[in-house]
């Protein structure tokens, strides 16, 4: 189970190394929340940042769309209020959302990198003043983590896991509290954040949560890209798995699924962020 979610990963990296480096949209935002965020049960699908700056174009691409406040298109509601999309090639799009939509700027039909696009501000179902930003291939539909493209920011310190509870016929049983517990299948629910220097309060989601049991893994939660099919958003949990069911457990995330037999039981928990920081956790449990 380990070298296939190892593998996994070094496919989407090596998919995202074919493309140029991208750059993010403003060296100076502040980022408020990352991808796979556990946003009240639905996952965040690219970052927000607080900013006041110009938000510029990632890379070079061709502009598929722009909405700006006046538009025929802006009488009808948006959740992501005023915003662009750009055509990287190889099925890339880029999209700036929930900018300032009072002020119009020109945008000419090709971009390069670092061209003004917008200014920071608040609209659609922004919460703060600044921008949202995602990327989207649309040749395989799924949503892309900005930092699978562009380098990450730096980041020292290693995620915190909050909370570790297993949820069973029993009910749910915090193992901060109980140790001991009943034979059955349990799922894994882990609540972990990251932070950058504690600048945003723990609100960011780590890169990827890793749960064993005597040693064999259990489950393996990776936060690199939210595929839809038929309508339905997966996210890659020992395989495609429906986002819903992975982020009900709000503020926690479902991590996978265990049969606990009579005996002594260790369970690991890793949690690991973009930049290569780990934090761990080890419960040593008595199962009756």
């Amino acid at each position: 189970m380990m070298k296939k979610t190892v593998f996994l990963s070094a496919a989407v990296i090596l998919f995202c190394g074919a493309l140029n480096a991208m750059d993010w949209p403003s060296q100076d935002a502040e980022l408020v929340h990352n991808f796979g965020w556990n946003n009240r049960g639905e996952p965040v699908l690219g970052t927000a940042f607080r900013s006041s700056a110009f938000i510029q174009a990632a890379d070079n691409g061709e502009l598929l769309f722009t909405r700006r406040k006046g538009d025929a298109a802006s009488r009808l509601p948006s959740p992501l209020g005023a915003w662009t999309a750009l055509d990287h090639g190889d099925g890339i799009i880029s999209i700036y959302s929930r900018y300032d939509d009072s002020r119009s700027y020109h945008i000419s039909d090709t971009l390069s990198r670092g061209t003004p696009i917008a200014v920071s501000g608040k609209s659609g179902w922004a919460s703060v003043s600044g921008f949202f930003f995602s990327l989207f291939d649309r040749r395989e539909r799924r949503w892309v983590n900005p930092s699978m493209i562009i380098s990450p920011m730096e980041d020292t310190q290693a995620p915190v896991i909050q909370s570790i509870q297993l949820t069973g016929s029993q009910g749910t049983i915090d193992l901060a509290q109980i140790r001991t517990l009943g034979q059955g299948r349990y799922t894994i629910e882990v609540a972990a954040a990251d932070a950058l220097g504690n600048k945003n309060e723990f609100s960011l989601a780590p890169h990827r949560i890793i749960c064993s049991f005597n040693g064999t893994e259990a489950g393996s939660l990776l936060f690199e890209t939210v595929s839809v099919r038929d309508g339905v958003q997966l996210m890659y949990r020992n395989g495609l798995t429906p986002v819903k069911q992975i982020y009900a457990p709000f503020p926690r995330y479902e991590v996978g699924e265990v049969w606990l037999t009579r005996g002594q039981a260790t369970l690991e928990v890793i949690a690991g962020d973009i930049a290569g920081n780990n934090r761990s956790t080890l419960y040593r449990l008595q199962v009756e």
